[in-house]
């Protein structure tokens, strides 16, 4: 389903963020990129997500070139995608049913079906009960919980998520690690970046970033 070849990112400055990156992701993987701050793995989620372009080498995502793709065509392509950020990136000024319903009512989602998958990924959350809360009153954990919901509400058939857990205690972080889990049990590709290797069971891939090199790739 998306496969690297040879790809480079550079920055303004000469800075090699990413080097010679080459990798296959199959739909329905569990796809963990790890490696210390700064090595790259945030540059490599955005481009999967078509956020940035590479500087060199080629990104095929369902036999589309992502670094050759049309500008107009960018958006269609990220509506697969869900994404998940450390600082959540909510809105403030909405309740939570209000911050997962904007991204539908972008998309032409019609107001009948936005209803239902709101509160459906609430559910799936454990935030139903809290649709008309403001997120300023939420937790760390729930924020990011609200966050979660707010991408999967859009049915992606990728989930992305940058370091989702890096705010939060042992206890948050192991329900929002099982909530990727259930998504990736139910056919979802799951690409999470951190600094830390969660310990699971689960059947997963590592990527291991260092210095925008990819010098491991394991499986178990």
């Amino acid at each position: 389903m998306i496969k690297f070849d040879q790809v480079f990112k550079r920055y303004p400055g000469n800075l090699e963020a990413l080097q010679n990156i080459t990798f296959e992701i199959n739909t329905g993987e569990l796809i963990f990129v790890t490696g210390p701050s700064g090595a790259g793995k945030s540059t490599l989620l955005k481009l999967i997500a078509a956020i940035e372009p590479p500087t060199h080498g080629t990104i095929i995502f369902e036999n589309q070139n992502l670094g050759q793709i049309k500008s107009d065509a960018i958006p269609y392509v990220r509506r697969k995608f869900g994404l998940v950020f450390q600082d959540h990136k909510l809105l403030y000024d909405r309740n939570c049913f209000e911050n997962i319903a904007l991204p539908l009512e972008i998309n032409g989602v019609n107001i009948a079906d936005i209803k239902g998958r709101v509160r459906a990924a609430l559910d799936k959350v454990g935030l139903l009960n809290r649709e008309k809360s403001m997120p300023i009153s939420l937790s760390g954990g729930e924020q990011q919980r609200l966050a979660i919901a707010r991408a999967i509400a859009c049915r992606p058939s990728i989930l992305l998520a940058d370091e989702p857990t890096g705010n939060l205690d042992k206890k948050y972080a192991d329900e929002i690690m099982n909530l990727f889990y259930s998504f990736q049990e139910l056919g979802v590709t799951v690409i999470v970046a951190t600094h830390e290797m969660p310990t699971t069971s689960k059947k997963h891939k590592q990527l291991y970033l260092q210095e925008g090199n990819l010098t491991k790739i394991t499986e178990q």
